[in-house]
């Protein structure tokens, strides 16, 4: 089993965890990309277990469960675990009982409050603002965002530094490009919660009891998919379906373990 630069990939064969980001690796928009389904079923066939990872904080796991089945993606509950929950734990963790205003889709606020997290719409007396992937964004939204940010001493974060999110067109502006445009304004960076912080591996990892030797990463960010894999000490895997360039994989300096066209090699490699 060789790569896409001819690389050995054998030890791909061991692995029991697979974890997949979504946009741009398994689908973009309602279009599952070439292999996918051949290999989540190769990977359950045998005795291994695969979870999505994203970074999109758009949607709740009933959103995504919805879409999966739509989309004829295998999933159930357990099959998803999302920026929008690392930071609801986050939040839980770390700012139990303050205010927490949010800039997001109604989905991922209604998740925050079913988390038991006080969000509120009001902008005085807040503790934290947290920024989301916001499809749902206006200009109304984004300047009450900045006004909190200008006007109080509050924390600030955010689910994920992702610049752009696949989509059939190309690319749509996803959370880092966001809080580009907050920097801008206020001066202000917030702290990423998901990739390419570990924590959402590391989670998923201890849940199942599964060992970062036989657990690897698919994505197609270099900055968020692959360097999570690296700062979580596990393999981690490109696919060229999505953000990624060979030329920013050969030129950067975030290399990942291997690099694949798309999930179909993968699949045909494990097979082969």
């Amino acid at each position: 089993m060789k790569d896409y630069f001819g690389k050995n990939a054998e030890r791909l064969k061991n692995k029991k965890l697979w974890l997949f980001d979504l946009d741009g690796t398994v689908y973009v928009d309602d279009s599952l990309l070439p292999g996918a389904t051949e290999l989540l079923k190769y990977i359950t066939d045998n005795n291994g277990r695969y979870v999505y990872i994203t970074n999109n904080s758009s949607k709740s796991v009933d959103d995504y469960l919805l879409k999966a089945e739509r989309i004829g993606l295998p999933a159930d509950r357990d099959s998803f675990y999302t920026s929008a929950q690392a930071t609801a734990l986050y939040l839980t963790e770390n700012y139990r009982d303050k205010k927490i205003y949010c800039q997001g889709t109604a989905s991922f606020i209604t998740g925050l409050k079913n988390a038991g997290i006080d969000v509120t719409e009001e902008t005085e007396k807040v503790d934290v603002v947290v920024v989301g992937f916001d499809t749902e964004m206006n200009m109304e939204k984004l300047c009450r965002t900045c006004e909190i940010l200008q006007t109080q001493d509050v924390e600030f974060l955010a689910t994920n530094p992702d610049l752009a999110c696949p989509v059939s067109y190309g690319f749509m502006p996803d959370c880092g490009s966001i809080c580009a445009v907050i920097k801008n304004v206020t001066g202000r960076e917030p702290l990423f919660i998901g990739k390419p912080e570990p924590v959402m591996i590391e989670c998923v990892m201890e849940k199942y009891g599964i060992g970062a030797d036989e657990t690897v990463v698919v994505g197609d960010r270099l900055y968020t998919d692959i360097l999570s894999g690296i700062n979580a000490k596990v393999d981690a895997v490109c696919v060229l379906t999505g953000e990624a360039t060979v030329e920013e994989i050969t030129g950067g300096s975030i290399k990942p373990d291997y690099t694949f066209l798309d999930l179909k090699r993968i699949y045909e490699g494990l097979v082969d």
